[in-house]
């Protein structure tokens, strides 16, 4: 039936090249491997940092399509001349992910990205946020310092590299030990993952920018990580004891348990008055009882 169509084709539009291309084994693991090498690297970009950094090439790329299309030559002129120095620049850019990549490779993990991606996407639920405040709150009540990072979409695992591995169910208690006093890793982060406590005393890198004398290490280690991830960062500090939310390179300090869980949660604190005001009346009604 299929060849008779062909025939059919040939006869009608007079091309005598035309026909059925043949496919073979090799050619069809030749597309298969390259199809498996677009999909991981994609996979891979989308877990670190350089997702946002491919925007930004994207974004050039279609101004230089329009300026192709609109004959934009001064645009165009620029383009051409940076263009030869993009591969360059890309393996600046992309330095430190491609450095991870490579150190994947070089411990035999070719297949980590193929992994089910709720091991990295699993948000913390509702019983972690609870269990990290009832922590923070004790820690903060008895002056003990804690730096507890929750990983959202972007990959922390090359913060885990310097720091020893727990992988344990999170519990309040697991973390109040950790960060006791003169214990071995008190002084470093503790990374969250999903639903449970990935690894203890992480070196963070620690934020450029100016910030308040009186933010110490911990502070200026949570800044700096939630400036190149989407991390949700909970600070104790060890002197005043009161807690600090950041996120996205912004501080919040000194916040109460609801803020806590607001940010923890959605990333910000609810704002809309209907909650607030259903807030506010829950809280009354429970006083008057």
């Amino acid at each position: 039936m299929i060849q008779s169509i062909i025939n059919w084709l040939i006869e009608a539009t007079n091309i005598p090249a035309f026909r059925w291309p043949e496919i073979g084994f090799s050619q069809f693991l030749d597309v298969s491997i390259i199809a498996v090498i677009v999909y991981l690297l994609i996979r891979w970009i989308k877990r670190t940092q350089a997702w946002v950094l491919m925007k930004g090439i994207a974004f050039i790329a279609v101004m230089a399509l329009l300026a192709s299309i609109f004959n934009l030559s001064t645009v165009q002129w620029i383009i051409q001349n940076t263009a030869s120095m993009g591969l360059v620049v890309i393996v600046i850019l992309f330095q430190p992910e491609l450095r991870k990549a490579l150190e994947q490779i070089g411990r035999g993990q070719y297949l980590a990205p193929l992994r089910n991606e709720s091991e990295y996407l699993t948000h913390s639920s509702a019983f972690v946020i609870d269990e990290i405040i009832k922590a923070a709150q004790s820690m903060g009540a008895v002056l003990t310092g804690a730096l507890i990072v929750m990983e959202q979409n972007v990959d922390l695992s090359e913060h885990e590299t310097r720091g020893t591995p727990i992988d344990a169910q999170m519990s309040s208690r697991l973390l109040m030990n950790i960060f006791e006093k003169n214990a071995p890793l008190h002084d470093g982060a503790v990374i969250v993952r999903g639903n449970r406590i990935s690894s203890a005393g992480c070196i963070l890198p620690l934020t450029d920018e100016s910030v308040d004398s009186a933010l110490g290490t911990r502070h200026r280690a949570a800044i700096g990580v939630s400036q190149v991830s989407d991390a949700r960062v909970v600070v104790v500090s060890e002197e005043t004891g009161t807690i600090s939310i950041v996120i996205a390179g912004k501080i919040t300090r000194d916040v109460n348990e609801t803020q806590m869980r607001e940010m923890l949660m959605w990333g910000e604190p609810i704002k809309s008055s209907r909650f607030a005001l259903f807030n506010t009346k829950r809280i009354r009604g429970k006083k008057r009882g």
